[in-house]
């Protein structure tokens, strides 16, 4: 997918001026806090909201351009939309409700097939009910397989998952990656969950008050540490690409090699030589100047410092090059004192928690600290 977007919007106190341009991404993911601007986009995208300015271009088809006075109509965007509530309608049965996705397409349009959507989203066993009888995470499969029979050029989901338990989502997420890797449909997925967006995204785009913070490939986004403030103290972090390596047994672990070294983690269910992808959070890292010894903590990663960014009050995070990949830690400015940190300076850093964030069935978080 090439999404070329550049719009402005002002709603009451509101003012949206943003610019992505996204290219060959499967998942484009809009992440940012409520207000940021996140659903306006997608809103425009669909043509549920007319931009006051700007262009909206998808492959190339534009759906929207003041300059050249193109807006086209939400049924000539064929532009599949799954909201944060399902919508379903309540009058038809699941499999009129797929077939309403369906009908919707023209005959030329239709490249995606019914029973390889019900088969995907395991929808078989309830074709003959009604949307009142399902969970909350089977309804979102049925709104999912009705926008993919409309045949939809991109799909667009906003807040899929926010209105569902911790049981529910974890439901939910292997379909959605079914969706994402068996279809080679282009997704832009919006949410202010970073779990979600780092297990779905290819692409990053940042929004805060309207505005474009950051956007590119989502490793590199995740490796910035002046985004600190817009993740959050609690899940601001890396992301790493690691490869399966090996299984131990004997201690219930897998092995992953990394950039930077291997990790040990509880073993999930992922083949040798099976990619995942890691979430490290910065509170979760330490450093240290030599190789630890006699030491509980079993992950050590070896890398450089890339750069120090102080913080208001006691802290710091540094920002630590893994052979090319980012890493952050949350250290405290006696620590950078007292070690005389430096940008250059060869590092140990002692990962006390890793999160496993795609590409596995097991518990998404485990501890390795001895």
């Amino acid at each position: 997918m090439i999404l070329d977007l550049a719009i402005a919007k002002r709603r009451g106190d509101f003012a949206l001026d943003v610019a992505v341009a996204a290219a060959g991404e499967r998942v484009t993911a809009l992440f940012g806090a409520s207000g940021a601007g996140k659903s306006t986009v997608v809103q425009a995208i669909a043509g549920m909201l007319r931009p006051d300015r700007g262009h909206i271009r998808v492959d190339g088809t534009a759906f929207f351009d003041t300059g050249r006075r193109i807006d086209l109509p939400p049924e000539r965007r064929r532009v599949g939309y799954v909201f944060q509530d399902a919508k379903l309608f309540p009058h038809l049965s699941v499999r009129d409700n797929l077939r309403y996705g369906w009908r919707r397409a023209r005959a030329e349009e239709r490249r995606i097939a019914v029973p390889p959507v019900v088969d995907l989203l395991a929808l078989g066993p309830l074709l003959d009910r009604r949307p009142h009888t399902l969970s909350g995470g089977e309804r979102q499969r049925v709104a999912l397989g009705r926008a993919l029979l409309a045949q939809p050029r991109v799909l667009l989901m906003d807040e899929p998952l926010a209105a569902l338990d911790a049981p529910r989502k974890a439901e939910i997420l292997p379909f959605i990656e079914r969706l994402r890797d068996e279809f080679a449909l282009p997704i832009v997925y919006v949410s202010h969950a970073l779990d979600e967006v780092v297990r779905l995204a290819d692409a990053l785009v940042v929004l805060d008050r309207g505005r474009v913070r950051a956007a590119g490939p989502l490793i590199e986004v995740m490796g910035r540490p002046d985004l600190r403030g817009l993740f959050g103290p609690v899940d601001f972090g890396a992301v790493l690409e690691a490869v399966v390596t090996g299984h131990e047994g004997r201690y219930g672990l897998s092995v992953l090699a990394t950039p930077g070294g291997e990790l040990r983690v509880p073993r999930i269910d992922a083949p040798v030589g099976g990619r995942v992808r890691v979430r490290i959070r910065s509170r979760d890292a330490a450093l240290a100047l030599d190789p630890p010894s006699r030491c509980s903590v079993v992950n050590v990663l070896t890398g450089t410092i890339a750069g120090l960014e102080l913080h208001g009050g006691a802290g710091a995070t540094a920002q630590i090059d893994l052979n090319g990949a980012a890493l952050l830690a949350d250290i405290t400015r006696l620590s950078v004192d007292r070690l005389k940190l430096a940008p250059g300076l060869a590092v140990h850093v002692l990962i006390k928690a890793v999160a496993l964030d795609r590409g596995t069935a097991a518990p998404d978080r485990g501890a390795i600290d001895g």
